[in-house]
């Protein structure tokens, strides 16, 4: 297992470039231009038309003047006139039509970039709840290896304190190489902390847990290739910091099928860790974006600008779906995508979410 939080995302088929960008804006501009320069053309047409027609009355006038003499000028005039009214017409239908072609391109184009831009989100939301997936998973791999080590059974089965030293020093190593945990503890099967690798920092040992979650759910697993995997929560016993708690029961013998003789419980370090990741999601500045990790209560768990941790629930209008995006109220673009999990670790119903301001 790796001692450190991988926080490299994998490349994204959807990753922004400017590019992508470049070329919607063009796109957007070309149309304009030239929704305006039909709009300015059949306008001077329009003005070149109106100038026949007042020829064609001037003439029209000027031959009712010359009487009888004029009669055949009248029906040139009267032709002029009627050739300028169609003229007209044809060029206010193409104003009209050509408007609404441009519009509809324009309209299709700015929907074809929010279904671009929106896919792009859900695709970044996966990649965040995947990251922290596959890193947690490692977590309930090592809770499993330890809680096999022989100075940890040997203390569990016997708390002399002889052996409580060991195991402490043992559980000291192990977090010297381990940087993402807080702490780890070695209770009996009554929830007492008879050992912990830091001591020094924090003062558990006597200390009773057995009214936890987590605790109980661990006082129940049936073999040592089980674990539990514990929501984020604010640990009091750990200067109040936030941590995901992973467990496996310690085993007689260090056996998966020998009798439960107490609980190894390491507090993974969670703050900072998933801090890295939602920080690290590569969303534009342009996108104005909150990276968000949900529980399964859709409580933040982690946000890339710092706030509502822990205290925030979020409105996801999932209809039943694991991923998608959509517009808010307030214009927002939400997209998120559920936990996939990642092999033996089946997630517990997060959601990487991302909320792009309007």
């Amino acid at each position: 297992m790796s001692a450190a939080l991988g926080l490299k995302a994998r490349p994204t088929a959807t990753e922004p470039t400017d590019d992508d960008s470049d070329i919607s804006a063009l796109i957007n501009r070309l149309t304009a231009e030239v929704n305006q320069i039909a709009v300015d053309k059949t306008k001077a047409i329009q003005q070149i038309t109106n100038q026949m027609k007042m020829l064609a009355l001037n003439a029209l006038i000027e031959s009712s003047r010359a009487g009888a003499q004029g009669a055949g000028f009248a029906v040139v005039a009267q032709e002029v006139r009627g050739v300028g009214q169609q003229v007209e017409t044809i060029a206010r239908e193409l104003e009209t039509q050509l408007t609404k072609r441009t519009g509809d391109l324009v309209a299709s184009i700015d929907r074809m970039s929010q279904r671009s831009r929106g896919e792009r989100m859900v695709d970044l939301s996966l990649n965040a709840v995947e990251l922290i997936d596959r890193n947690l998973y490692e977590r309930t791999c090592d809770v499993r290896w330890w809680a096999t080590d022989s100075a940890l059974v040997d203390c569990a089965a016997s708390p002399t304190p002889a052996a409580v030293t060991y195991a402490s020093q043992r559980l000291g190593v192990i977090l010297g190489a381990y940087t993402v945990y807080l702490d780890l503890w070695l209770c009996d099967l009554d929830g007492n902390v008879i050992a912990n690798g830091r001591a020094d920092r924090f003062r558990v040992v006597g200390q009773n847990v057995a009214h936890t979650k987590w605790f109980r759910e661990a006082r129940s697993l049936r073999s040592g290739d089980d674990y539990v995997a514990g929501d984020v929560e604010n640990q009091p016993l750990l200067g109040n910091a936030q941590v995901a708690t992973y467990c496996a029961s310690v085993r007689a013998g260090g056996q998966a099928n020998g009798a439960p003789i107490g609980v190894l419980a390491i507090h993974f370090d969670w703050e900072p860790q998933a801090r890295a990741i939602v920080q690290g999601v590569r969303v534009g500045d342009i996108d104005k974006a909150r990276v968000l990790l949900v529980d399964s209560n859709l409580r933040v768990i982690a946000a890339s600008d710092g706030q509502g941790i822990l205290s925030e629930r979020v409105s996801l209008s999932l209809n039943g779906q694991r991923s998608g995006f959509y517009q808010d109220r307030s214009g927002a673009m939400v997209a998120f995508h559920a936990t996939p999990g990642y092999e033996t670790y089946r997630g517990l119903g997060w959601y990487g979410v991302i909320v792009c301001g309007a």
